[in-house]
């Protein structure tokens, strides 16, 4: 365990939950949402495994006078998975979109590979895939059309696109226009535009959203690939047996 910033100590990194021979480690965090506790330290911990992808450092965001982030620090290697934990209204898509470029916050830094992350640097571009809530598609691009452009953008294998709208379930939406789509087809569609394109860190927000059970075993056995492949996933969720399956640590943010 690494320790934080000079004066901040290093935080507990306890296991969480053992199934199956796996475990997973909880990891406290210096930040709040309406009710902050002035007396939590400012802490940086590191997930131990391999070397870091992203890094966040002293993250705050602010919204008037409500805090949401208040000094979150931590760091992500390749080939693990950090799920944010917190209830409704905690931070967790904030800190997401902030992550992302999505959002700007007030103070603090993120770094992927040790550069600052900047959204618009075509090289964060190509190494972030991206899955929010309020992801957009282009209107007038069918499914197929869709994920094909992406993945020639980035340089990834046209053959992908037919595996991932197979895996997803999408071939029978595969020539609608996503206005046509259903919620849970819309959502079925931003995780496709994730896996269809080379990517070094994957950000998910709530990525069982609209799965039924079939979809969400599959969200846990691709996420396990993306680990197997080096990917480093910051993803929050809301499903204890998705968690359970895929994270390496976790890190609560909103409590007291």
């Amino acid at each position: 365990m690494r320790k934080g910033e000079a004066g901040s100590p290093a935080l507990t990194v306890a296991p969480a939950r053992e199934d199956d021979g796996r475990s997973s480690s909880t990891l406290g965090c210096s930040n709040g949402s309406s009710a902050v506790d002035s007396r939590a330290p400012s802490s940086t911990t590191r997930i131990q495994g391999g070397w870091e992808t992203l890094t966040v450092r002293g993250l705050t965001r602010k919204f008037g006078s409500l805090v949401v982030l208040d000094d979150v620090s931590f760091s992500l290697p390749a080939g693990q998975v950090l799920v944010v934990l917190g209830p409704n209204g905690a931070g967790k898509t904030t800190l997401l979109r902030c992550v992302a470029g999505a959002d700007r916050p007030d103070a603090g830094e993120v770094l992927l590979e040790g550069r600052p992350l900047d959204e618009t640097d075509p090289d964060v571009r190509a190494a972030m895939a991206v899955a929010l809530d309020d992801m957009d598609f282009f209107p007038d691009l069918s499914v197929v059309e869709h994920l094909e452009l992406l993945a020639y953008a980035h340089g990834g294998d046209p053959a992908w696109v037919t595996e991932v709208v197979t895996e997803l379930g999408l071939g029978p939406a595969r020539d609608q226009l996503p206005a046509t789509l259903s919620s849970g087809q819309r959502r079925r569609l931003a995780l496709a535009s994730c896996f269809v394109r080379p990517r070094k860190l994957l950000v998910m927000d709530e990525p069982e959203q609209r799965l039924d059970v079939r979809g969400r075993e599959w969200l846990a056995e691709r996420l396990l690939r993306e680990k197997a492949a080096g990917t480093a996933v910051l993803m929050a969720s809301h499903d204890p047996e998705l968690i359970d399956k895929v994270a390496d640590a976790r890190i609560e943010i909103g409590s007291s």
